[in-house]
């Protein structure tokens, strides 16, 4: 357990603004994707085969397991875009193999969401996560060469940002 982890995962008081307005449309979206859950079931419409729930489940599980390993892979992680005193670019583990693991793993989570949750409509309004991601990824970059000493040194080391010989 790493209580300043704790503390900087709570921390949601975004500076920036364009990382104010992902966290927005985020929010409204996953509002939006529970009560679509629920009407889906209840009103029956575009519902999921259970097996696509099952199948979805673990994919959801795995997504969380990628995501404990960030967390344990990077103690400068925040919720906030910002560069913290004495930081250090981490270019171990999955941040060998891309810049922005910690956001590859939440995309697999909230993709599979929907999916879990036997919801076609869930899941399209899911999609959305992905624009608001490459809009989160694009500003964070700028702040870290920018403030981040060695970040553009990683960034020619660590050539993908989130897809492995993709982007």
């Amino acid at each position: 357990l790493n209580p300043s982890l704790l503390q900087k995962r709570l921390d949601a008081k975004e500076s920036e603004e364009e990382q104010q307005s992902v966290i927005k449309w985020s929010a409204l979206m996953f509002l939006l994707v529970f009560l679509l859950a629920g009407f889906s079931f209840r009103f029956n419409w575009m519902r999921l085969s259970p097996s696509v729930s099952y199948y979805a489940s673990v994919v959801f599980l795995l997504a969380y397991g990628l995501y404990a390993e960030v967390l344990r892979e990077n103690t400068y992680l925040a919720r906030t875009i910002g560069v913290q005193e004495g930081q250090k670019v981490v270019d171990t583990g999955l941040y060998g193999i891309i810049r922005h693991p910690m956001y590859g793993a939440t995309l697999l989570l909230f993709l599979s969401m929907g999916l879990v949750l036997g919801s076609l409509l869930s899941f399209i309004i899911l999609l959305f996560y992905i624009p608001l991601i490459v809009k989160r990824i694009r500003n964070e970059e700028v702040v870290l060469e920018k403030y981040l000493k060695g970040y553009q040194d990683y960034q020619e080391k660590v050539r993908y940002r989130l897809i492995p010989f993709i982007w």
